[in-house]
C-alpha cells in the first residue's frame, strides 16, 4: 500500500500553501477567500528519499448549512478515512477556535497518528503563543511557517520516519500509472462521469457550474485496471471569466491536460459539438494527448433510430477534421451506460500512444505506400523518400528522409499519415511527421 498523509483544518489556516510547499509546486489554488479548496487534492511528496501521497482538503466547518461547506465536510471525512496519517493545521494568529476544537474531537476518534501543525509561527513571540495549542491534547506539535518554509523539515522528518520502504516504493509505482483526464466545458457531466467510473462520491457533484475549481486526482483500481483519473474544472470561453479563481481554474484544466496521457473529452448530447468543444479538442491534440470523445446525456435524446448515433458521429468527425481517427462513444453518466467501455477505450488509446514500430517494418510498409502514390514533382525534380524511422518521443513521431524536405506539401503529408494509421493502430493518438534531408 502506498502511504498517504491528509492535511486537515478549518478554512484559511494555510493548508493549501503548506500543500504546495510539500510538493514544491503550485498545485492548489491559494486565495485569501475562505473555502477556495472544495474537493480533495492529491499530490506526491518526496523527502529523505521517501515518496508519499499528500491530500489537501477544504476547510472544515462542522455545523454549516452552506451547500459547499456541507460537501467539504463530507470530503474531509473521506480524506481522514483514506489517510495513514493526518496533519492537523491551526493558525497561531487567531489562537484556538471552536472550529479547531470540533476538528480535534473528530481526529481523536480516527485512530491515525495526528501531527498538530501550528502555522504562521515566524517570530519568537509567536513561538510562545503557539504553546497554547497543547491544550488540544495531541503529543506531536510542530511550529511552522508555510510561506517561508521554516519548521517544515522537522515535520517532514517525523512523517517519513513512520513510512516503510515498501510503502514509499508503492507510492512511486502509482506515480507511473497511466493518467486519464476528463475534460470539457462546464456542466457537461465530468464529475458525474468520474463518480460513475469510481462508484463512490469521489468529487463534489453539483449542478452549479464551476463546482470543480481545482483538478482532482483519483486513483482507480477496479476489474484489473489501474490508472489515475484527473477531473478538471470546465473550460469555458474567455469572455466569461468573472473572477481570478475562474481564470486559475482554466489554467489548471489546461495543466491537467499537460499531466494526462489520454483525455476524455465530454460533450453534451443535447447541445451537440460546439465551437468551444472543438477548441478544447484541438488544444489537447496540439499537446499530443490521446483522445476519446464521450457524448454524454445520450439518454436524453428522444426518438432514437437505428442510425441516430451513426449520423451524429459523422457530423462530429467532420467538425473535428483533420484529426478524425478518434473513438467516439455515446454514454450516460447518470444511467452509468457504457461507462466501463469508456475506461477500456481510454486504456486502448494509452497503449496506442506507447506503440513503437520497428524500423524494418516501418520501411517495408511505408516505402510501398510511397511507391504506389509518389509525391508531386517539384520544379522538374522527382521527390524521393528513402528511409523512415520513428523518433524517441512521447507523441508518436516519424522522420521521413528525402531529397526535398521543404517541398512536400500538406496533402501528401496527410496521405502518409493516413497510410501510417491504416497499417499500425494509432487510433485516438495524434501523429507527428517530419521531413528531413537525407
Amino acid at each position: 500500500m502506498s502511504y498517504t498523509v491528509a492535511i486537515v483544518g478549518r478554512p484559511n489556516v494555510g493548508k493549501s500553501t503548506f500543500f504546495n510547499r510539500m510538493l514544491e509546486q503550485r498545485k492548489a489554488i491559494v486565495d485569501d477567500l475562505s473555502g477556495v479548496t472544495r474537493d480533495r487534492q492529491y499530490g506526491v511528496a518526496d523527502w529523505n528519499g521517501k515518496h508519499f501521497n499528500v491530500i489537501d482538503t477544504g476547510g472544515f466547518v462542522p455545523e454549516s448549512d452552506d451547500i459547499f461547506e456541507r460537501e467539504i465536510r463530507k470530503q474531509v471525512k473521506i480524506a481522514i478515512e483514506e489517510a495513514n496519517a493526518l496533519v492537523f493545521m491551526v493558525d497561531v494568529v487567531t489562537g484556538i477556535t471552536d472550529l479547531d476544537e470540533s476538528m480535534a474531537q473528530l481526529l481523536r476518534t480516527s485512530n491515525r497518528p495526528v501531527y498538530l501543525v501550528v502555522n504562521k509561527v515566524d517570530n519568537h513571540e509567536r513561538q510562545l503563543d503557539a504553546t497554547e495549542f497543547y491544550a488540544l491534547g495531541f503529543d506531536q506539535l510542530f511550529m511552522v511557517s508555510s510561506i517561508s518554509g521554516s519548521g517544515t523539515g522537522e515535520l517532514l522528518d517525523a512523517i517519513t520516519d513512520a513510512i516503510s520502504d515498501e510503502d514509499a516504493q508503492e507510492t512511486v509505482r502509482e506515480s507511473e500509472l497511466p493518467r486519464i483526464a476528463i475534460i470539457g466545458q462546464p456542466n457537461v457531466g465530468k464529475s458525474s462521469l468520474l463518480n460513475a467510473m469510481v462508484g463512490e462520491e469521489r468529487t463534489i457533484v453539483s449542478d452549479i457550474a464551476g463546482t470543480t475549481r481545482d483538478t482532482i486526482h483519483t486513483y482507480y483500481n477496479l476489474f484489473q485496471k489501474e490508472f489515475i483519473l484527473i477531473d478538471t474544472a470546465g473550460l469555458r470561453k474567455k469572455t466569461k471569466e468573472k473572477d481570478d479563481l475562474e481564470f486559475y481554474s482554466v489554467i489548471r484544466a489546461v495543466k491537467a491536460m499537460d499531466e494526462a496521457d489520454v483525455c476524455l473529452l465530454v460533450i453534451d448530447a443535447e447541445k451537440g459539438i460546439t465551437a468551444q468543444d472543438i477548441n478544447i479538442f484541438s488544444l489537447a491534440a496540439r499537446k499530443g494527448k490521446g483522445m476519446v470523445v464521450l457524448v454524454n446525456k445520450w439518454d436524453l435524446i428522444p426518438d432514437k433510430q437505428t442510425n441516430t448515433a451513426r449520423d451524429y458521429e459523422k457530423v462530429l468527425l467532420q467538425r473535428m477534421a483533420p484529426f478524425t481517427d478518434v473513438p467516439v462513444l455515446f454514454i450516460s453518466a447518470k444511467e452509468k451506460t457504457r461507462i466501463f467501455k469508456a475506461v477500456e477505450l481510454a486504456l486502448e488509446v494509452y497503449e496506442n500512444k506507447q506503440r513503437k514500430v520497428p524500423t524494418s517494418k516501418l520501411n517495408e510498409v511505408m516505402l510501398k505506400a510511397v511507391q504506389s502514390y509518389q509525391a508531386p514533382v517539384v520544379r522538374g525534380h522527382q521527390v524521393k523518400i528513402k528511409y523512415i524511422t520513428q523518433l524517441p518521443t512521447v507523441v508518436p513521431s516519424f522522420a521521413f528522409f528525402t531529397n526535398f524536405p521543404d517541398d512536400i506539401k500538406m496533402p501528401y503529408k496527410n496521405y502518409l499519415e493516413n497510410q501510417l494509421r491504416k497499417s499500425f493502430n494509432f487510433r485516438g493518438v495524434p501523429i507527428r511527421i517530419f521531413f528531413r534531408k537525407k
